[in-house]
């Protein structure tokens, strides 16, 4: 049995909500943030009665876990450490706001084994984090990041939007080259998804968005100039220099354990997936929806194919008794033929062009 596991905690707290954001946050007062960090103390104790295994990766994210400030997300922590075991080893993650972020001491978090911090940027170019509605100004980044370096913690993430409404292949050159200039080690650039529910979803007839065509040169164009600047890209919307690829993210594509607390937290742990609902309620009563087994052959391979290396072949035999089946291999042929994926005789994998429509091809292979 793979021993890694992993924690993921979820702040569902938020100073404003941005107009493109689906995730489970709302706005709140210091009192709903101390009752909360009191519900997911007795949260993880619960959990951690339910195995003796060392954590392996702990992920705070939200939301925007930044604006409990140094002192909570250091309770937080230290409730953690006092319920479980955890590896020396252990990659533990803070999710940070560049405006709440500048004022967090780092050195607190470090000293409470925070080890790397992952920074929701979005863009460099302000008119579009005025788009996104973000509160934050490229000047808050380069603070929170120098912040960060100053404590000790030199794991540093930032997230890059792409197909933000005016955005052009200058102002995303532009902010690729300030996440390089600014020497972190990760960088995820997600193309934004106008989801239900959101600002952007009420206002998308009047949004000038990138059409298709050009969100998938805005795509390709980023992954060109990140491997340029030396991150190499080792999932669909991640990279990083060697080294420094997210342990804890990259659990849920090995169909490694990991436990979420929190309302709308997933897990994946003892062959079950179960989640809390996006209720605060739900979650104060400890109410976990089972979601089924999990780990077959199937989710196996769509979640393998995430990863720039792909599903390698002995792996799968290995995990399931049983070379890859045929029927799958002669499927990807007409894919390898239109440059969207290769099979270099171990592992059959996407290209960068394969990733834009690879949603479509795992269905059709699977």
């Amino acid at each position: 049995m793979n021993n890694k596991l992993g924690l993921y905690l979820h702040i569902p707290f938020c100073k404003s909500k941005c107009a493109y954001c689906d995730f489970f946050s709302g706005k709140a007062t210091q009192s709903d943030y101390d009752g909360y960090v009191g519900e997911l103390s007795d949260k993880i104790k619960y959990w951690s009665q339910k195995t003796d295994r060392a954590l392996t990766s702990i992920y705070i994210g939200g939301g925007t876990p930044s604006v409990l400030g140094t002192e909570r997300l250091c309770a937080v922590l230290n409730s953690v450490y006092d319920c479980f075991s955890v590896a020396d080893f252990a990659e533990v993650t803070v999710e940070v706001n560049p405006e709440s972020g500048k004022e967090l001491d780092f050195s607190w978090l470090k000293n409470v084994g925070v080890n790397r911090i992952s920074i929701g940027m979005q863009s460099a170019d302000e008119e579009e984090l005025k788009i996104l509605g973000r509160i934050h100004s490229t000047d808050d980044v380069r603070q929170t990041v120098f912040k960060a370096k100053d404590s000790g913690i030199d794991n540093i993430s930032l997230d890059l939007m792409l197909g933000i409404p005016l955005q052009t292949f200058d102002s995303l050159g532009q902010s690729v080259d300030f996440c390089a200039g600014l020497g972190v080690k990760h960088i995820s650039a997600y193309l934004l998804k106008i989801e239900e529910g959101t600002g952007f979803y009420k206002n998308r007839d009047r949004l000038a968005l990138p059409d298709e065509d050009a969100q998938a040169e805005m795509y390709l164009f980023a992954v060109d100039r990140l491997e340029r600047l030396g991150y190499y890209q080792y999932e669909v919307s991640n990279f990083a220099k060697r080294g420094f690829e997210s342990r804890h993210n990259s659990s849920y594509w090995t169909l490694d354990d990991y436990i979420g607390i929190g309302p709308s937290a997933h897990s994946f742990f003892g062959g079950r997936r179960f989640y809390y609902k996006r209720d605060m309620q739900g979650f104060f009563d400890n109410v976990a929806v089972d979601d089924g087994a999990g780990g077959d052959e199937k989710e196996f391979i769509m979640l393998s194919l995430r990863l720039k290396r792909g599903l390698v072949f002995d792996e799968f035999e290995k995990k399931y008794s049983k070379p890859l089946p045929d029927s799958l291999l002669k499927k990807s042929e007409k894919y390898i033929c239109m440059g969207l994926m290769k099979n270099n005789g171990s592992s059959l994998f996407f290209t960068p062009e394969g990733f834009l429509v690879s949603n479509t091809v795992i269905c059709d292979l699977t």
